[in-house]
């Protein structure tokens, strides 16, 4: 009985001592992923954090040259330069519209493509790492230039699609505010998908974090690669499918031939609107932007959360 009496102060302190280690461990975590993004840290205040607060203080202003060239002067317009972004600008709204409705298409083909691609090069084969480099190969070379000259040679489209009059198909076939995203996505299909060779790492990376005896114990039960797929990495691979997706989203909000980029920085030319207009968009832009990929990443988390 003594010795009974004795061990119960020794296990509340052992669990004491336990949730205390475990708190360590996961500060130590904790602190090891905060000096990784520590580079990051460093990089955006050096170089981001003042031309941020800056767009945003030009947002709320016009700004314009002194007419006695003493230097640049600020009117303060509060909220109007973004009240002309919706109101006003007849170009701005519509762009906005048609590259949601054409990345609504796009960034779930490219995410598809990239899946597909990264099963075909996680078999086991001769040259797999080749092939791997040669997928990878466009997210290298292909800057913003190479793309613009790209599309302008019309090297984006499929080169069956003019063959077989897919245009003319998808048009009959849809309606029209269905098909005119399709054809627009059809006419650069090609560059789009060269830009999945991010998304097909990610993907190889998952395959990777599945241990390969869940799969011969699957195989040993006489499941078919079919289910092993839906049963066991699909699942596993969830997450990373909304990295994907939102990899995608910021990507193709970034790239060079996108319309609404290209309409912000024709406004910074522009003597009527400015810099101030300009930010303005830009914020606007980038709140859409913003959104959605929290949309995407608390989605995420909560199938995280129900899957745990």
């Amino acid at each position: 009985m003594n010795s009974l009496n004795e061990s119960k102060p020794a296990t509340k302190m052992s669990l004491k001592e336990h949730a205390r280690q475990k708190r360590a461990q996961s500060a130590r975590s904790a602190l090891t992923g905060y000096m990784f993004l520590l580079p990051w840290f460093i990089g955006v205040l050096c170089f981001m954090a003042y031309p941020l607060l800056y767009s945003l203080y030009l947002s709320f202003h016009k700004m314009e040259v002194s007419p006695d060239g003493s230097g640049l002067s600020y009117t303060f317009v509060g909220w109007d330069n973004f009240k002309y972004a919706f109101l006003r600008d007849n170009i701005f709204p519509i762009e906005m519209f048609n590259f949601w409705r054409e990345s609504i298409l796009i960034i779930p083909v490219t995410v598809l493509f990239a899946l597909i691609v990264a099963i075909l090069l996680n078999q086991n084969f001769r040259g797999r790492m080749i092939f791997r480099a040669i997928f990878f190969l466009p997210v290298i070379f292909a800057t913003g230039k190479v793309l613009m000259e790209l599309f302008a040679q019309g090297q984006g489209d499929l080169p069956f699609a003019e063959q077989y009059d897919l245009s003319n198909m998808i048009y009959d076939t849809f309606p029209p505010a269905l098909a005119e995203p399709m054809v627009g996505v059809l006419s650069k299909i090609i560059i789009v998908l060269w830009y999945s060779g991010v998304q097909v790492i990610i993907f190889l990376a998952a395959f990777r974090t599945i241990s390969p005896s869940t799969y011969e114990a699957a195989q040993i039960d006489g499941v078919t690669p079919w289910e092993s797929f839906w049963k066991i990495t699909f699942p596993a691979i969830v997450p990373f499918i909304f990295l994907n997706l939102i990899y995608t989203l910021v990507d193709l909000s970034t790239y060079s031939y996108n319309p609404i980029v290209n309409h912000i920085l024709s406004n910074m030319g522009n003597m009527k609107t400015g810099y101030g207009y300009a930010s303005a968009l830009g914020w606007i832009y980038f709140v859409i932007i913003f959104v959605l990929v929290a949309l995407l990443a608390r989605i995420s988390a909560s199938l995280n959360q129900r899957k745990g």
